[in-house]
Parts: structure tokens; C-alpha cells; sequence
């Protein structure tokens, strides 16, 4: 896979935000979510685990397990 997906550390809210190359997706709160981004996006075979162990994602701020903010900068 070629595409570079960037999620990013999460938000107040726990959301993350999900980029895919240039564009951004939307504030994901599952991993769930994150697939379904990329679904939308043209990559119809993404599955939730698949976003958990590829390599092409990029994660900030903690991995697929961290949905809650961190502590206050």
C-alpha cells in the first residue's frame, strides 16, 4: 500500500483526527471510524483490524488503543 494515513493525538474529546495523504477525513473515535473514513475515500476492503496493523498508518499520540486525551501541555 502506498497511501499515508496520519492519525493524529486525541483531542478534549478523546476524537482524533484522520488525514489521508493531503486531506483531511474527520475526527475519528473509533477505530471503527477510521476505516469507514477510508472506505468513503476509495479503499472499499479496509477493515478495522487493517488500520490497527498497517503499516501505512501513521499514529501520533499514542496508538490504535489511545481514544482519551492526554494530560494538560
Amino acid at each position: 500500500m502506498t497511501v499515508r494515513v496520519i492519525v493524529y493525538e486525541p483531542a478534549g474529546d478523546g476524537g482524533r483526527r484522520v488525514r489521508l495523504e493531503d486531506r483531511f477525513l474527520g475526527m475519528a473515535y473509533t477505530l471503527l471510524d477510521i476505516a469507514e473514513f477510508l472506505r468513503a475515500a476509495g479503499m472499499p476492503d479496509v477493515e478495522p483490524d487493517d488500520v490497527a496493523r498497517a503499516s501505512w498508518v501513521e499514529w501520533r499520540g499514542g496508538g490504535p488503543g489511545a481514544w482519551r486525551p492526554g494530560p494538560p501541555r
